[in-house]
């Protein structure tokens, strides 16, 4: 069934719709449910005058875990279509994630990601899951949304793109993938 579809996806069949609006995603309209793929990035900024996440809650005594287990960051961090600081913003990532491992840095990730660009304007997705940070490649749940994503399930695969291991500060590519009913 997945060879069928893909096959149909790939060939452009009549039944399957592509919505191309933005340069950053596409969507697919098989019929009975919608595909949505999108790439794009997180601009995490914990440095300097005006940073996007700032941290909100820490542990009462010191630990000596690898990411400071125990501590919450709230954050706004602006998504964009490149991994340049000056690419265009087609969004925001709010919500907070925390250092959730006491032996490796593995974040639990609370976030909104919503859109301002294109037909994905005024839509969003949550995604709730445990970031593994020091793995090449962290596979995260998306677990529910509004608007083009009311109904929501899938993933992101995130990629560190950059990183200052100084300041936290870090950009990291998202490679999303969204199946909404019709």
């Amino acid at each position: 069934m997945v060879t069928i579809f893909l096959f149909i996806l790939a060939t452009g069949s009549s039944w399957a719709q592509s919505t191309d609006d933005v340069s950053w995603a596409k969507r697919v309209d098989t019929g009975s449910q919608v595909v949505t793929t999108m790439q794009f990035y997180f601009h995490d900024t914990l440095s300097g005058r005006n940073p996007s996440a700032v941290k909100v809650a820490q542990p009462q005594s010191s630990t000596n875990s690898l990411g400071g287990f125990g501590s919450l960051l709230m954050v706004d961090d602006p998504l964009t279509e490149g991994p340049n600081k000056n690419s265009k913003l087609i969004g925001h990532a709010r919500g907070m994630y925390g250092q959730a491992a006491q032996n490796d840095l593995g974040l639990i990730m609370v976030l909104n990601y919503g859109f301002t660009d294109g037909v994905y304007k005024d839509s969003s997705f949550s995604l709730l899951s445990l970031n593994p940070a020091m793995q090449t490649v962290r596979e995260m749940a998306i677990v529910g949304g509004t608007g083009l994503f009311r109904l929501a399930r899938g993933y992101a695969l995130a990629r560190t793109y950059w990183i200052d291991p100084s300041t936290g500060d870090a950009i990291v590519g998202y490679n999303v993938t969204i199946t909404t009913y019709i």
